[in-house]
């Protein structure tokens, strides 16, 4: 197979379409919004590198990594005193 084959940019369409990237919001949105909490306040008191534009994505449902979901989920626990788990803040 060559690089310029049709052939090999079909199949790697295909499999970008297989992964569904826009899930919906999440539940974080919700938890976020009955503590009041903004990216922002997530931003700020994380230890770890996380950005505005991670939370914003975990929000809106964008499909993120196993590590930057720890990161943010890190922040939300510290930022609410509680101990939210994965499956509480994410439906993937």
């Amino acid at each position: 197979m060559l690089v310029g084959d049709v052939n090999v940019g079909r199949k790697i369409s295909e499999m970008n379409n297989a992964i569904e990237r826009n899930l919906g919001e999440q539940p974080i949105t919700r938890i976020m919004a009955g503590h009041g909490i903004k990216a922002q306040n997530l931003v700020a008191i994380s230890t770890e590198q996380i950005t505005h534009k991670m939370v914003s994505r975990a929000c809106k449902g964008r499909r993120l990594t196993p590590g930057s979901q720890s990161k943010i989920r890190n922040a939300l626990n510290k930022s609410t005193g509680k101990k939210y788990s994965m499956k509480e803040l994410f439906t993937y």
